[in-house]
């Protein structure tokens, strides 16, 4: 794996990232849009099992190529899967081309201050350390209202993970989602990008990151973060947005790609033939490369 021809994909590749990380609290959820009710399985074992067969239907889609997904986002339980044989990271590097990532929080603490901050991370440096072919992580925190005190503190966090995951020779995603319903979204939001500019401005020479925000309710918002020279990219969240609405909001900021979850899967069921599957994925693969190209 080279890491350098990673990294020239994450600064200039055409598409955009996959996220394909539901973990164990948002897979039952995922599961029953795409038409697997928690009737259908009777334990976390069977649940996850669910859950890798559709992650994998999607990745050997005939639509899901480097041409359009340049990257796509794991949880950490795949990262022992297997795909025709291979890894899954492995697989989608070796035999698609797809830069992979690794999802590395453990959920969220209770909210504070309008904000949610991450749980802690037992064993990461163990988790990062077994990541093979892995090229970087992500972290999501979530901010509801624009506190200053609540979106300092999300940001200090999520710098001081970041810096731990490029000490291990990895690209982290910095994720401070904020919540579409926010009643102050665009408050928040110029608090929050003044703070992560003050963070990269304090991180060090060769320590780089990508960025996976909210897509900003001032189009454009985020541009003096994507050409910072410690951002190698910044990255859109759906965020309980329609694909149509996150691929049409999206479409108005010139210097951010998508990194759906929810949107790239909408309309996909268990209950589609291949034909049907393939079409519905391949339909939502195309509005959001169209929106981030």
């Amino acid at each position: 794996m080279s890491k350098a021809e990673q990294r020239a994909q994450m600064i200039n590749g055409t598409g955009f990232i996959a996220a394909l990380d539901q973990s164990g609290g948002s897979t039952p959820k995922a599961l029953a849009l795409y038409g697997v009710e928690s009737s259908d399985y009777s334990s976390d074992e069977e649940m996850f099992g669910e859950i890798q067969k559709m992650r994998a239907r999607i990745i050997l889609a005939d639509d899901f190529t480097k041409d359009k997904v340049i990257g796509a986002i794991l949880f950490e339980r795949t990262l022992g899967e297997e795909i025709e044989g291979r890894k899954v990271a492995d697989y989608l590097w070796s035999v698609e081309g797809i830069v992979p990532f690794l999802k590395i929080d453990k959920g969220l603490e209770e909210q504070a201050n309008g904000v949610q901050v991450m749980k802690p991370i037992p064993g990461l440096a163990e988790t990062l350390a077994k990541a093979d072919g892995v090229f970087g992580t992500k972290e999501r925190s979530v901010i509801h209202e624009a506190n200053a005190d609540g979106i300092a503190a999300v940001v200090a966090q999520q710098f001081d993970v970041a810096r731990e995951v490029t000490d291990a020779g990895m690209v982290p995603i910095v994720e401070p989602e904020v919540n579409i319903h926010s009643q102050t979204k665009a408050e928040a939001e110029e608090i929050l990008k003044a703070e992560i500019l003050k963070n990269l401005d304090q991180l060090a020479e060769g320590q780089e990151v990508m960025l996976k925000l909210t897509i900003p309710t001032k189009a454009n918002l985020y541009d003096a973060l994507a050409d910072h020279p410690r951002v190698l990219r910044v990255v859109a969240l759906s965020g309980g947005y329609s694909t149509e609405q996150a691929c049409d909001l999206l479409g108005q900021n010139g210097k951010m790609i998508a990194s759906f979850s929810r949107a790239l899967t909408e309309g996909l069921s268990k209950q589609q033939s291949d034909a049907e599957f393939n079409a519905a994925l391949g339909g939502n693969i195309d509005k959001i490369y169209k929106a981030s190209v």
